[in-house]
């Protein structure tokens, strides 16, 4: 059977249990009994046994009858000295009656509304028997405890309402909330127990996922105002060239729009990839110096072109656990991002360096720099200066945005600074495995 409400099942696991229990104190309570309190009273017995023969036998009747009306007195009940034959030594009356069926040689039994109680002695020549009126229990008697049960019971569960499926009602109706859009829902609790640690999981899956949110949903906007233009002068090209005399000037012109489009989207199926799950990303010890000359080469032609140089210092002896590629995407787009906007004859220094257990690379150029208020606004997707906004210099606004979520899949951090002249980026990736013993 499927319980569709946690109140239910909680209440009829504290009812189960409270049976439980119940069934265990009573195996034990028997238990107890059987090893401990009827010895003890069949050892009482058998001492008043021994005391009536002892009376009988050194008083007779006198003698007896002065120690059963003591027990009467002191107990409540009937008490008798018997024969073997079951014959009470006082009366002469025949009580075997009350004495148990052969081989036991005692009992303690209830019978008729009366407890019994018989004990024989080893030679077998006396039997001593006690029968008394068993005192009626009424419901009130123990109506009390039940009460008691019963309010422990609705504590325990108001407790266990209270504490745990309160709680989780409140999350799960603000996952409900957050599956249905509303993206800045938190769960506000502080408890250290594991409904605490359930709530802190969910809000912390609930910011990255509104961040993701937020960030493509201004993606795909900014992606749309990008291709905008290209595609209006794209249009416009495809009129000219039908008009035109000068057909190949047309079809150049088309030729860059399609390029920058290509570009464009090249750039977006790359971020987009950069933001996929690091989890299910291949990764292997990386060897940044490694890195870092490959990238420098393949940026030494683009540099020689527009007249600048790239230098490149310092050495990293340790190695970081990541993937390869995305970490040379990384590099490689602060670098042509330096490249792009290093003045004629200047040079653009590269550094490497090892600090707190960081890989740390420094890529500065002797360019313009950026606003200080844009400083924290250039890792932002399709963000330009807005100098740099013109088809034939600016890029699309990606490379520095792909460089961010590549460093940041691999926990590290990505900052910018004017360093008078120029932008200074600088890239820290924690280092995680040696590369040298």
């Amino acid at each position: 059977m499927r319980l569709k409400s946690l109140f239910v099942g909680m209440l009829l696991s504290i009812v189960c249990i409270l049976a439980l229990s119940f069934l265990v104190f009573q195996a034990i309570a028997t238990r107890l009994q059987r090893l401990t309190i009827d010895p003890t009273f069949e050892r009482f017995d058998r001492l008043q046994l021994e005391s009536a023969r002892d009376a009988w036998e050194k008083g007779g009747k006198q003698g007896l009858s002065a120690y059963e009306d003591r027990l009467n007195h002191t107990f409540t009940g009937a008490h008798y000295l018997l024969d073997g034959n079951g014959v009470d030594l006082l009366t002469g009356e025949n009580r075997t009656n009350v004495l148990p069926p052969p081989p036991a040689t005692g009992s303690r039994t209830r019978s008729n509304g009366h407890w019994i109680v018989t004990q024989r002695s080893h030679d077998g020549k006396y039997w001593f028997a006690a029968v008394g009126r068993l005192n009626p229990i009424h419901i009130w008697t123990f109506l009390p405890y039940y009460f008691l049960v019963i309010g422990a019971v609705a504590v325990i569960f108001w407790l266990a309402a209270v504490g745990v499926i309160v709680p989780i009602r409140r999350i799960a109706s603000t996952i409900a909330a957050f599956g249905q859009g509303e993206l800045s829902v938190r769960v506000r609790s502080r408890r250290p127990d594991e409904i605490g640690q359930l709530g802190r999981s969910f809000n912390q899956m609930a910011e990255r996922l509104e961040r993701l949110i937020v960030s493509e949903r201004r993606l795909l906007g900014d992606i749309s105002h990008e291709l905008r233009s290209p595609l209006a002068r794209l249009k416009f090209a495809v009129k000219l060239a039908r008009t035109s005399e000068d057909k190949n000037a047309a079809m150049d012109r088309i030729e860059r729009d399609i390029d920058r489009i290509a570009s464009l989207v090249s750039d977006i199926v790359e971020i987009t990839s950069v933001e996929g799950d690091p989890a299910m990303r291949v990764t292997e010890s990386v060897d940044v110096n490694r890195i870092v000359e490959e990238v420098v080469q393949d940026c030494t032609v683009e540099a020689e072109v527009r007249g600048c140089r790239i230098d490149s210092t310092g050495r990293i002896e340790d190695s970081v656990q990541g993937s390869r590629e995305l970490l040379r995407r990384a590099v490689e787009n602060v670098v042509r991002n330096a490249v792009r906007y290093s003045p004629d004859q200047a040079s653009i220094e590269l550094s490497l360096a090892e600090s707190d257990h960081h890989a740390e690379i420094a890529v500065r150029d002797h360019g313009p720099g950026v606003p200080q208020d844009a400083l924290r606004r250039i890792f932002d997707p399709f963000f330009r200066v807005e100098e740099a906004r013109n088809t034939n210099g600016g890029g699309s606004g990606l490379g520095l945005s792909i460089a961010k979520r590549a460093v940041q899949a691999h926990h590290g951090d990505i900052t910018a600074e004017n360093a008078a002249p120029g932008l200074r980026v600088r890239i820290s990736i924690p280092i995680v495995t040696s590369a040298r013993n």
